[in-house]
C-alpha cells in the first residue's frame, strides 16, 4: 500500500522543516548579535569643577575630599611600601600637596608612603579629570595618578577596569605612560602610550584624562598622547561605563618599580601636586 507521505510530514513537524505540503522550507540565516559602537559626538566638559583640590589648607588632605588606603600586603605587585594615613606621607602646605616615600620600617616593610583615594561623592561617570604634578626620582620609586571603579560590577581586577592617568618608575627617569587595563588587556598587556618628558621630576607638569562614552583620551600638557576607542564589544574591552575615584601614590619597588632594584640613597622621595580637578560632561 502506497503511504501518504504528505500526512506523515505534518506530523513530524516538530522536529522536520518541511511543509505539510511536501516542500521544504528555506533555512533561516543566522544574524549574530552585535552592538553598534557609539558615535564621537564631540562632547565638551564643563568648565567649572564638580570637585577640586587646590590644597589651600594646612595639615592633613582634607578629610571631605580624601580618604586612604593602608597597610603593607604588596598590593598584588609585590611592593615593598607601607601606606599610612598620616601627614608623615601626606602633607598639605603652602598650597601643594606633597605625597613623601621614606626609608623606614614600619608593620615589617622597609618603606611607608601615602595612597590618597578621592572620596567616592566626587566620583565622575565621564568628564574630564586634571592634575597638575610634579614626580619624585630615583630607582624604585613608582608614583601614579589613576583612577578605578567605585563598584566592581564586572568583577575584580582587571575585568572593572583601571585607568592610569600618569605612571612613571624611577629607573626610567624621562618615561611617562599612560595606559587603560581591561579584562583583555591588562598588566603587561595593558594599552599604553609614553611620552618623553625630561622635565617631569623638576617642573610640574599637567596630567589628564578626556573620557567619555565614546574614547578614553590622554593628554599630557594638552598633548594628545594616547586614545582607547569603545569598540561596543561588552565589559571585557570597556568596562569604562561605570563611576570611578581618583588615586594618588608612591609605590616602592614592586614588579615593575622594583625591575632594577632600589636605591635606598634617593629617600625621601616626594610627589608634589599642586591641584586636582574634576570636570563633568556635559551630555548631548
Amino acid at each position: 500500500m502506497k503511504m501518504n507521505t504528505g500526512l506523515l510530514m505534518c506530523a513530524f513537524t516538530g522536529l522536520m522543516l518541511v511543509a505539510c505540503g511536501g516542500k521544504k522550507k528555506d533555512a533561516t540565516p543566522y544574524v549574530p548579535v552585535t552592538v553598534k559602537p557609539p558615535e564621537d559626538k564631540g562632547w565638551k566638559f564643563e568648565t567649572t569643577p564638580s570637585f577640586a583640590d587646590e590644597f589651600d589648607n594646612t595639615g592633613l588632605p582634607l578629610a571631605d575630599n580624601w580618604m586612604y588606603d593602608t597597610g603593607g600586603s604588596g598590593w598584588g605587585n609585590n611592593e615593598l611600601q607601607y601606606y599610612t594615613n598620616t601627614t608623615n606621607n601626606a602633607e598639605v602646605k603652602n598650597g601643594m600637596l606633597t605625597i613623601t616615600a621614606k626609608k623606614e620600617t614600619m608593620a615589617g616593610m622597609g618603606y611607608t608612603s601615602s595612597r590618597m583615594v578621592s572620596k567616592f561623592e566626587h566620583s565622575l561617570l565621564y568628564g574630564r579629570v586634571e592634575v597638575r604634578a610634579k614626580l619624585p626620582s630615583g630607582r624604585g620609586t613608582w608614583p601614579a595618578i589613576w583612577m578605578l571603579p567605585d563598584g566592581y560590577v564586572y568583577g575584580a581586577w582587571p575585568k572593572s577596569g583601571e585607568i592610569d592617568i600618569m605612571e612613571h618608575v624611577g629607573y626610567d627617569p624621562n618615561a611617562v605612560h599612560f595606559s587603560t587595563h581591561t579584562e583583555v588587556n591588562n598588566g603587561g598587556n595593558s594599552k599604553t602610550s609614553t611620552k618623553m618628558i625630561e622635565t617631569a621630576m623638576t617642573d610640574f607638569h599637567n596630567y589628564r584624562v578626556d573620557w567619555t562614552p565614546y574614547a578614553v583620551r590622554g593628554y599630557y600638557d594638552d598633548d594628545l598622547v594616547f586614545t582607547y576607542i569603545n569598540t561596543g564589544k561588552g565589559s571585557s574591552l570597556w568596562p569604562f561605563d561605570q563611576k570611578f575615584h581618583l588615586l594618588l601614590n608612591i609605590a616602592v619597588g614592586g614588579n615593575w618599580g622594583g625591575i632594577k632594584g632600589v636605591d635606598d640613597t634617593v629617600f625621601p622621595a616626594a610627589m608634589q601636586v599642586d591641584y586636582v580637578h574634576f570636570y563633568k560632561m556635559i551630555p548631548q
